[in-house]
């Protein structure tokens, strides 16, 4: 039976029919790999944004004085394919696919799963994500941990 509103059980049948949980531990195994899954996903999008950064520090940081930044680098370099660009394509399919299997995944319903998912998307953005690669991504969030 497919629930179209949120339940918790210990049955519940994710992404695949195969993947069916019947005894606490199989849903508790499943719930763990929900929560490696999501902080993985935060750890690719960290690797991506490294990437496209070229490892090095987001222009304008105490890190590269603004003596020694180029500008316009990288403008004859576009269309042109290049290492960096085939990982980086790489890299946002792989994010890409990820993504969209932890939502069908948060679409079985389940309490457990989608609390699962959101604790493993928290902790990886907590453990791998900085606000450097919040700059590069557009989005500015200033956090008051200090």
């Amino acid at each position: 039976m497919m629930h179209m509103t949120l339940y918790w059980s210990r049955q519940v049948t994710l992404l695949f029919s195969s993947w069916q949980t019947e005894s606490w531990l199989s849903y508790a195994l499943t719930l763990v790999a929900c929560v490696l899954a999501s902080a993985f996903y935060q750890y690719l999008e960290h690797v991506r944004y490294q990437v496209r950064r070229g490892g090095k520090p987001a222009e304008g940081t105490a890190e590269e004085p603004l003596l020694l930044q180029q500008k316009g680098a990288g403008a004859g370099n576009r269309g042109k394919c290049s290492v960096k660009k085939i990982v980086g394509g790489v890299l946002f399919g792989l994010s890409s696919a990820l993504g969209y299997l932890l939502m069908l995944a948060i679409m079985s319903f389940n309490g457990g799963v989608f609390l699962a998912i959101v604790l493993g998307l928290t902790v990886g953005f907590l453990v791998f994500r900085n606000e450097e690669d919040d700059e590069i991504a557009g989005v500015n969030i200033t956090c008051a941990c200090a």
